[in-house]
C-alpha cells in the first residue's frame, strides 16, 4: 500500500502555486460549492464560469432557488445541457429549505439523501465547504489515481471503483482535505491529462507506478461505451398569425421541464400532421420539410426533420402554450429547439 504522506504534501504545495482562480474557489459557502459541482458534471470549466456567475447572481442561496419557478431556473440553465441536473438541484434546494432551515447539512448521510447528490458531490461539499476528510472521485481524480496505483481494471468496474475510492479516502485524511481534493482534480485537468500527459511537471511523478513502468498512455483502462442510439424525430415550428410560437413542455427524461418545438418520433409529413392533430393545433402544414438536422446527445443520436405549421390556432394548457420569440429567454429552452428554429428560419418559404 502506498504511503500517501509525501504525495499529499507535494500535491498541496503544487496546488498552492498553480491553482486556477475560479469563482467557486473564492468561497466556502456550501450552497455555492454545491451549485458549482452540479454544473461542472460533464461540462468544461470555461463553459461553466459565466453560467455559475449568472446563476448565483439570480439565486444567491437555497431559499431564493427554492422560491423560484422551474421555468426561471431552467431559463438560467438554458444552453448548459444535462437539464436533469438543474431539476434535481431545484428539488434539492426545496428539501434543504423545508428540512434543514435553508442550510446544507454537515452530516454526509443527510447530504447524500438530497436529490441529485451522490458520493462525489457530497464529498466535494463536505471537504471544500466544511473542511471534512471526505473523498471524491470524478473523471480527473480517477485518471490520476489509476495511473499512480497502476490499476488494471477498466473504469466503472467494481474492482477499480473500490480501489479508487479507498485511495481517495486515504488521501482525504489530514489537513486541508478540500484543497487536497481540488489539487487532485486540478492535476487531472491540467497535467495528468487523457493524452500527452505532462509527466515532467507532475509533482507526484516519483510516486506514480504508471510513470515508472512507462504505462501512462495505457491507463486508465476506459469503460466500454455503447454508440448512441439513432432516433428519428419530426419537429413542428408552429406559429400563430401574430408570429408567436406554440411550444410544448416535455415531461420525459430527455428534455424534461423545458419548453420547445413539438417533437415526436418518426419521419415524414404524415407524422408531422399527426403530431399537430395530437396537440389539437389547427393550421397550414408546409408541403415539404423545411430542413433536417442532427443533434447528438450522450446516449442518442437524433435526426430531426423540421416542418412548418402556419396560422396556428389552439388552446393553451399546462404543457402547451404560445410564446413570443422574445420570451424564450424567460423559460428553459434546449439547444435543440434553437437549432430547429434556425433551420426553419433559413428555409425557402413554402406553403
Amino acid at each position: 500500500m502506498l504511503d500517501w504522506k509525501e504525495p499529499r504534501r507535494a500535491l498541496l504545495a503544487w496546488y498552492d502555486v498553480h491553482a486556477r482562480d475560479l469563482p467557486w474557489r473564492r468561497t466556502r459557502d456550501p450552497y455555492a460549492v454545491w451549485v458549482s459541482e452540479i454544473m461542472l458534471q460533464q461540462t468544461r470549466v470555461e463553459t461553466v464560469i459565466p453560467y455559475f456567475e449568472r446563476f448565483l447572481a439570480r439565486f444567491p442561496d437555497a431559499a431564493s432557488l427554492a422560491d423560484a419557478s422551474l421555468d426561471d431556473v431552467l431559463a438560467h440553465w438554458s444552453g448548459l445541457g444535462y437539464y436533469r441536473r438543474a431539476r434535481l438541484l431545484y428539488e434539492g434546494a426545496r428539501v434543504v429549505v423545508r428540512d434543514h432551515a435553508g442550510e446544507l447539512p454537515r452530516d454526509p448521510a443527510l447530504r447524500r439523501a438530497l436529490p441529485g447528490i451522490g458520493a462525489y458531490t457530497a464529498g466535494a461539499i463536505g471537504s471544500i465547504a466544511f473542511d471534512l476528510p471526505e473523498p471524491i472521485v470524478d473523471g480527473n481524480v480517477a485518471r490520476v489515481l489509476s495511473r499512480v496505483l497502476c490499476i488494471e481494471a477498466p473504469l466503472g468496474e467494481r474492482g477499480s471503483e473500490r480501489a479508487l475510492w479507498a485511495a481517495a479516502s486515504e488521501l482525504a485524511q489530514g489537513e486541508r482535505p478540500g484543497a487536497l481534493n481540488q489539487a487532485l482534480m486540478e492535476l487531472g485537468a491540467r497535467v495528468c491529462t487523457p493524452v500527452n500527459a505532462r509527466c515532467l511537471v507532475c509533482p507526484i511523478r516519483a510516486h506514480c507506478a504508471a510513470h515508472e513502468h512507462g504505462r501512462v498512455d495505457e491507463l486508465p483502462v476506459p469503460t466500454k461505451k455503447k454508440p448512441p442510439k439513432p432516433v428519428a424525430l419530426v419537429a413542428l415550428v408552429a406559429r400563430a398569425d401574430d408570429g408567436a410560437l406554440w411550444l410544448t413542455r416535455s415531461e420525459g427524461s430527455l428534455f424534461g421541464g423545458l419548453w420547445g418545438c413539438p417533437l415526436a418520433e418518426g419521419s415524414g409529413r404524415a407524422r408531422a400532421r399527426a403530431l399537430a392533430d395530437e396537440l389539437a393545433l389547427a393550421g397550414t402544414l408546409s408541403t415539404r420539410k423545411l430542413g433536417a438536422l442532427t443533434h447528438v446527445l450522450t446516449h442518442r443520436a437524433l435526426t430531426v426533420e423540421v416542418y412548418g405549421l402556419r396560422a396556428v390556432q389552439g388552446r393553451e394548457h399546462g404543457s402547451l402554450r404560445k410564446l413570443d420569440e422574445d420570451a424564450l429567454a424567460t423559460v428553459g429552452v434546449a439547444t435543440l429547439t434553437r437549432k430547429i428554429l434556425a433551420a426553419a428560419a433559413s428555409a425557402v418559404p413554402t406553403s
